[in-house]
């Protein structure tokens, strides 16, 4: 007696069979074990428009820690460029800034909004201490060309 093979072909297999899943990546697998860096100084980068306040907090050599926005914590409109809502991101910051042991900042203030002195005072409150203040919103030497003198 012969034995037969009952593996389908690939020619013959029938037509509602799927073919096979590719494997995911970065599935459930294992995960890497994240490796945080403790950085008890950092720097802080406070962008204060009329519109939004943007804090950003750096290690000494300007690589990001953590950020947030008011945008991003959920004001809208005109609330998100008030001093209540720079306090806000200031908290949600420091609450990211647990994992890398920031305890002391140096402050980097940019632009005319009022979120600025908020979110100054918002890192004391926090348990952030700031050692030094520095206004860095570029300011013109000479201004813009004026424009031409009009012709009657």
């Amino acid at each position: 007696m012969t034995e037969v093979n009952e593996t389908p072909i690939a020619a013959e297999a029938p037509a509602t069979a799927k073919p096979a899943a590719k494997a995911k990546k970065g599935g459930k697998g294992r995960k890497k074990a994240q490796v945080t860096k403790h950085v008890p100084h950092g720097r802080a980068y406070i962008h204060a428009t009329f519109n939004n306040t943007i804090v950003t907090v750096t290690d000494q050599n300007g690589n990001t820690l953590a950020w947030a926005s008011a945008g991003n914590c959920g004001f809208k409109g005109p609330k998100k460029a008030t001093p209540y809502a720079a306090s806000v991101v200031v908290r949600t910051l420091s609450e990211k800034l647990q994992d890398f042991g920031v305890k002391d900042v140096s402050v980097f203030a940019t632009g005319v909004g009022q979120g600025r002195e908020g979110a100054i005072r918002a890192f004391n409150a926090n348990n952030i201490n700031v050692l030094t203040i520095k206004d860095t919103t570029p300011i013109p030497h000479n201004g813009c060309r004026k424009p031409r003198a009009r012709r009657m």
